[in-house]
């Protein structure tokens, strides 16, 4: 499946999160990582993120898109970064 991890954390925390969730998706914006993962693979950064997240104050939004054919990304402004593998 394909997903898109949106967080909001702590600035002590913010480039370990980012590190971490570089390690399996591609980072497209600040706090936006975006890519597709296993079930197994989705369970493991949810377990690396729970280990590394204040539990009382840090926040990260997971969104499951779904089959890839039926996916589509609109960007209004200027592109951070591409990820050509999107569609």
């Amino acid at each position: 499946m394909y997903y898109i991890f949106v967080y909001d954390v702590g600035q002590k925390r913010v480039s370990k999160i980012n590190k971490y969730l570089s390690k399996y998706l591609f980072w497209i914006q600040n706090s936006v990582f975006e890519g597709e993962l296993t079930e197994g693979t989705l369970a493991e950064v949810i377990a690396g993120l729970k280990k590394r997240i204040n539990k009382e104050s840090d926040s990260i939004i997971i969104f499951k898109l779904g089959e890839r054919n039926y996916r589509s990304k609109q960007i209004v402004g200027i592109e951070k970064r591409a990820v050509d593998n999107f569609i």
